[in-house]
């Protein structure tokens, strides 16, 4: 067996000799691990990914078992592409802030961390105490220095402006049109779209210059609202780049996903940057996915 293999059987082992709900019983094996009470029985070390992933699965599992459909965990594919994208943006040699403002299990965030090398921190908020009590504990075992915000994200953030945004956007509408009122972005009518909110909440916390990146539905400049993002983004950002995901890895069209980066301006930005419009290629194409983080990576040492 591999370490995330033994890692992931220790905690569906303890989990499933609990009474506690699955992810209940997740967290609890999880401080078991970091109290050395009870740990995986692993012949060699485990390096964080190893952790991340073994953790992942028990995750997996517990949320399948207790289906959140707003709780859906970002796949590995798409978190180490944005990762290994975040991680060329960014200098070596400075500490790097991050805030991930719909953090859910966490496993974005640290697929992303995990990836960076850089001293990095990050800021993370989540509405859910039980997937709070599950980022915290992982971020505790994986050694990453993550403060979290138990809060709805679109309420007023108390936190510094960081150097890049990270987030999967829940897409939907916002309910709470009398906070919605405080957002550019909340429509003369009906209620706000979430996702675009959350744009203009993560641009709001990011400092100048700064980098904001996002899985958003691929059908985000399409919608009804679309001309009123449009107008936001002229003002508020500029678009670095759009990358199309793989149809594949969506069950149908509908449910299609792209990655949108986008950079607050700043005084040092004089000239008209860029834009990267790619399409990601078959990600079980070695070659082809080779060829495609070099233009990416090519891309990315001309804008950062």
């Amino acid at each position: 067996m591999t370490n995330t293999e033994k890692i992931f059987s220790f905690i569906d082992t303890y989990a499933q000799s609990s009474n506690a709900l699955y992810l209940e019983a997740v967290i609890d094996a999880c401080n078991e691990w970091l109290t050395g009470s009870s740990a995986p029985d692993l012949s060699t070390p485990a390096t964080q990914e190893e952790m991340r992933r073994g953790i992942q699965l028990a995750i997996l599992k517990g949320m399948k078992e207790n289906a959140q459909p707003n709780h859906q965990m970002t796949p590995d594919s798409i978190g180490m592409l944005l990762g290994h994208i975040a991680s060329k943006l960014v200098r070596d040699d400075e500490e790097t802030t991050l805030l991930d403002p719909t953090v859910g299990t966490g496993n974005l965030l640290y697929t992303v961390m995990n990836m960076m090398n850089v001293n990095v921190s990050a800021y993370a908020v989540e509405i859910d105490e039980v997937l709070v009590r599950l980022s915290a504990v992982v971020a505790e075992i994986l050694e990453q220095r993550v403060t979290f915000l138990v809060q709805d994200a679109l309420r007023p953030l108390f936190i510094d402006p960081v150097d890049m945004v990270i987030s999967d956007l829940p897409v939907g509408y916002y309910p709470d049109d009398e906070n919605g009122l405080n957002y550019e972005l909340m429509p003369p009518e009906g209620h706000a779209y979430a996702h675009h909110l959350f744009i203009e909440q993560s641009l709001n916390h990011t400092k100048d210059g700064g980098y904001a990146l996002f899985i958003i539905p691929s059908n985000l400049f399409e919608s009804e609202q679309a001309s009123q993002l449009h107008a936001f983004l002229k003002n508020k950002a500029i678009v670095r780049a759009v990358i199309q995901l793989p149809s594949a890895l969506f069950k149908n069209e509908v449910h299609e996903k792209s990655i949108l980066i986008l950079q607050k301006p700043s005084e040092k930005i004089v000239a008209k940057p860029e834009v990267l419009l790619a399409k990601v290629p078959d990600m079980k194409n070695k070659n082809a996915m080779a060829r495609f983080l070099q233009d990416v990576d090519k891309w990315a040492k001309k804008e950062s």
